[in-house]
């Protein structure tokens, strides 16, 4: 073997070990360990906590320091907030490459949970837009709580008298990445068609009525249960999945948005437009390791060599998208779809039913109040 060979080779292998030496410390978990006293001397609230990875049973009720806040930050009493799977994904540290920034071994931010609503408590002395009293809604981690604290210039809007706090928990990460998925990343025209894979989940529902809002044929997929619930949302057409593999119809969409990965790629690049633009918002679990970042890496390999646009999105943070999309529920033209309400005490129930893949719409964790509603069971 030449020099240049086994330089090589010794390279090929430091990477290797690199690899694997990564890979076993990003899969280990750390014991979850007793739950600290809560501290004393100081105005407490609950809140669900999460100090290491795992199933929902990692997530606790606790209490905590109640925040207060600085100069420029808002105090909100949270009224409701809303499970994603972004939470669930959280709770796991899955994908292990997600561990990079949440935490390698235990999670390093523990509060848990992210779309919120509730009442403006107190604000900081800086604070031009709100006030004690003011109706607000928002995405800021934590929200699994009593009170969540927000800096004013970041994710906290009014909330429109005329849409409840169950429907402003509701908007944040689903609502702003269906939006996004299609004006943004979808470039989405009025009079074009649109399928929307995984209708009658969170970002689906969104997605039916935001696309019609905009003028576009939809056509929805989603399970047999759930067929008249899409088309009430507006969609022009409705695949039951069980019965109807949309990739062998004849009919093409110039835009695919596609929350489940039930089909491959080269699936949906058949019904496709030459010129459309495939959207992945999310897909099958996968692996432990990278997960549905396994459906990107395929899509970024194949897109140099087709036509159509294929890849992935992710939501940006953006106050006018959350205004915007309450304005549409304000005007009636989107109406979200509310599957479970659980109190407080329970959030570790309506992470594991969302996370199990068949939530109708959103499930409401209400803070404030008893549950507005029987638990399903």
């Amino acid at each position: 073997m030449t020099r240049t060979g086994k330089v090589f080779g010794v390279i090929v292998i430091i990477i290797a070990v690199a690899v694997v030496g990564l890979g076993i410390t990003l899969s280990r978990d750390t014991p979850c360990g007793p739950v600290p006293a809560p501290p004393a001397n100081v105005p407490l609230m609950k809140a669900i906590v999460y100090r290491c990875y795992g199933a929902p049973d990692v997530l606790k009720v606790e209490s905590i320091e109640k925040p207060a806040p600085t100069a420029t930050q808002v105090l909100v009493k949270v009224r409701a907030a809303s499970v994603n799977p972004y939470d669930w994904h959280f709770m796991r540290g899955k994908p292990y490459f997600m561990r990079l920034d949440s935490g390698i071994g235990a999670p390093k931010e523990t509060r848990f949970g992210v779309d919120y609503s509730g009442t403006v408590e107190a604000v900081g002395p800086d604070v031009k837009t709100f006030k004690e009293g003011d109706e607000v809604y928002g995405a800021r981690t934590g929200a699994f709580a009593e009170y969540v604290i927000v800096r004013e210039e970041r994710m906290v809007v009014p909330k429109p008298a005329n849409v409840s706090f169950e429907q402003a928990a509701s908007i944040g990460i689903a609502g702003t990445t269906a939006l996004q998925a299609l004006r943004d990343r979808g470039k989405l025209q009025a009079g074009q068609k649109v399928l929307i894979n995984g209708a009658s989940g969170g970002v689906g529902t969104f997605a039916v009525q935001i696309a019609k809002a905009m003028g576009a044929e939809v056509t929805g997929v989603c399970s047999t249960r759930n067929v008249d619930m899409v088309r009430s949302l507006g969609a022009d057409r409705v695949i039951d999945y069980t019965k109807e593999d949309y990739t062998q119809g004849a009919e093409q969409y110039d835009l695919i948005v596609d929350m489940v990965g039930s089909r491959s790629l080269l699936d949906n690049k058949r019904v496709l437009k030459p010129d459309g633009i495939f959207v992945i918002v999310g897909g099958p679990k996968g692996g432990d390791f990278l997960g549905p970042m396994t459906t990107v890496i395929k899509a970024s390999l194949m897109s140099p060599f087709v036509s159509q646009d294929m890849g992935m999105m992710l939501a940006d943070s953006s106050k006018r998208d959350l205004a915007f999309i309450a304005d549409l529920i304000h005007t009636g033209k989107v109406t979200p779809v509310i599957d479970r309400h659980y109190p407080l005490s329970e959030a570790a129930a309506a992470v594991a039913y969302v996370e199990e893949g068949h939530a109708r719409g959103k499930v409401i964790i209400d803070v404030e109040q008893p549950a507005l509603a029987p638990v399903a069971r």
